[in-house]
């Protein structure tokens, strides 16, 4: 089978439903420390402390984000964020069977969840990327608890790692693994970067892709394959973006 790493988003869906039942991936990891950092910041009520936790200004723009994370409504992973990404991969437009496939097969890398599939529900939560939780420096802390037990979870699959480079901090595979490069121009892309990871993803469920050699098969728009790069344990595809 073949796993999908993918980024989260600043951005987020508001909504979902009441589950307080519900599980999620590697849950038998420690994961409760740092939710409860981030708990106790946000039950302190000290405006500065939140705000600088989420990376805003305002106090109104705290409200949505200000719930318990066991009790407030969640959404899958997959729909909560909102974001350029997400935005090309348009999940909502997807079949049913492209959902199911992104739900099972896609992992995201939480700023405070850490690793989640794209089925897990979670709180409408808000971490600046970069910032600590507390005393907690998220990426080290799902580094340091997470990372042999994603190496047995992978152990029998495949890795297509289509992260932001800041992820590589919360897990680097300890396999062989496959990464994509964007170039325009033969200059390396940011914005469109993102595009072109979620117009990936989109393809991948679409064609219900478990292979890396399947996922070469694949023809994207308006991406032509120019240099395939094998170091250590990781395989580059560099991508020219063409009109």
């Amino acid at each position: 089978m073949l796993y999908t790493l993918f980024s989260p988003s600043e951005g987020k869906h508001t909504g979902g439903s009441i589950d307080k039942s519900s599980s999620i991936f590697l849950e038998h990891t420690p994961r409760r420390e740092i939710l409860q950092q981030y708990q106790s910041i946000i039950d302190s009520q000290d405006t500065e402390m939140i705000k600088a936790l989420f990376g805003l200004k305002k106090a109104s723009d705290l409200v949505p984000y200000l719930s318990n994370y066991i009790s407030s409504e969640k959404l899958p992973a997959i729909e909560r964020y909102d974001g350029v990404a997400y935005d090309y991969l348009d999940y909502p437009s997807l079949t049913h069977e492209a959902q199911a496939y992104l739900k099972e097969q896609t992992i995201i890398f939480s700023n405070l969840y850490g690793p989640l599939k794209g089925g897990d529900k979670i709180t409408n939560y808000k971490v600046k990327q970069g910032n600590d939780i507390g005393n907690v420096t998220p990426d080290k802390f799902y580094n340091k608890r997470f990372s042999y037990q994603l190496d047995l979870f992978f152990h029998d699959h495949e890795i297509l790692d289509l992260r932001a480079g800041y992820y590589d901090k919360f897990y680097k595979p300890n396999k062989a693994f496959t990464t994509l490069k964007f170039l325009k121009g033969g200059k390396t892309v940011s914005h469109w970067a993102k595009a072109y990871r979620g117009i990936v993803l989109r393809a991948l469920a679409q064609h219900q892709v478990n292979s890396i050699d399947a996922f070469m098969k694949l023809e994207l728009e308006h991406l032509q394959v120019k240099e395939i790069r094998e170091i250590k344990n990781k395989r580059e595809i560099i991508y020219d973006i063409i009109d």
